[in-house]
């Protein structure tokens, strides 16, 4: 049984799911809640899975981050439209701690070495379908696996280290594909291929994914802004590049590898559809507004990608 304390912040479709599975493989796992706290503290978590449900009548609950007891690794499942909020919800730390992110999006890490020391953050990429469904309720519908690799201010390759295998090592023991990456930040870039064109086309064509794959047109959409991605990803690498390490690069043949597995996944709607159908915020910076930000400094035109941050944005506003 591992003897690392998980906070959880954030007890929706991602934090409700992986700290589920966490608690119920021995973990010592603690959930900091809002609007599901009363529900959650009283009748504990259910997860329809896939892969096995979970049902944990009892759980460790708070509302209040100053009553945790101080952790090991902080497990930050927020949607980054909240990450304002993240120093006033940050549980008490033991030395050492890792602070990890399973956000979407682009930068995250940075926010996050702004709170604690870079040393300490690491990243998690989560390639998941789950959606929370009602209070302290999550039903996880295809996929599970997270990718993880430890943050350096430099955005530079950095090794694995001992404490990201044994966080590797508590997940594989709760039944969390895992695998760890030494290039957290290409990973990051490779997420976005995918996150980019889905996330914002659901929003403005009103479709799941595989109503966005139907139409050859969208098809075709999706995979010009897969290689807007692709080319910003590989042109950012080659500007902080090191003489001494092979070049990072992104084969434009993985936008093709993209849609041929979105095409296998079950029917989807995004989780920033999800967000716009409810009528709350969207991650519309996180996810478009970076990498399109990222691409206007580095001199790259995407017009499909700055079109489509556009029109979210349009529509995201009050």
């Amino acid at each position: 049984m591992s003897a690392k304390r998980y906070a959880i912040i954030g007890t929706g479709a991602i934090g409700g799911y992986y700290g589920a599975r966490l608690q119920q493989s021995g973990c010592d796992v603690h959930f900091l809640l809002r609007s599901d706290y009363d529900h959650v503290k009283k009748q504990g978590l259910v997860v329809e899975s896939v892969d096995g449900d979970i049902t944990l009548p009892q759980v460790n609950a708070y509302n209040n981050p100053a009553d945790m007891p101080p952790m090991d690794v902080v497990v930050i499942a927020l949607k980054t439209t909240q990450n304002h909020c993240l120093i006033e919800l940050m549980p008490p730390l033991k030395e050492g701690a890792i602070v990890l992110t399973l956000q979407n999006g682009l930068g995250i890490e940075d926010e996050l070495a702004q709170l604690v020391l870079p040393e300490q953050v690491m990243g998690g990429l989560c390639f998941i379908c789950s959606n929370k469904v009602g209070q302290g309720h999550i039903h996880h519908l295809d996929y599970g696996k997270v990718q993880l690799g430890a943050y350096s201010a430099s955005h530079q390759k950095r090794a694995l280290t001992v404490t990201m295998m044994e966080i590797a090592d508590d997940f594989r023991a709760a039944k969390i594909p895992i695998n760890v990456t030494d290039d957290l930040f290409m990973a990051r870039w490779r997420k976005l291929v995918w996150n980019v064109p889905y996330n914002g086309l659901s929003v403005v064509l009103d479709a799941t994914t595989n109503e966005l794959m139907a139409d050859e047109e969208v098809r075709s959409q999706i995979h010009t802004l897969m290689t807007e991605v692709i080319t910003i990803a590989n042109t950012w690498a080659a500007t902080i590049a090191d003489a001494a390490v092979p070049l990072r690069q992104i084969p434009m043949t993985f936008a093709t590898d993209m849609l041929a597995a979105t095409t296998r996944m079950k029917p989807y709607r995004t989780s920033m559809k999800i967000d716009f159908d409810a009528g709350r915020p969207l991650e519309v910076e996180a996810i478009l507004g970076n990498p399109v930000r990222a691409a206007d400094k580095l001199g790259i035109a995407t017009p499909q990608m700055k079109k489509l941050y556009h029109q979210v944005k349009q529509l995201s506003s009050p």
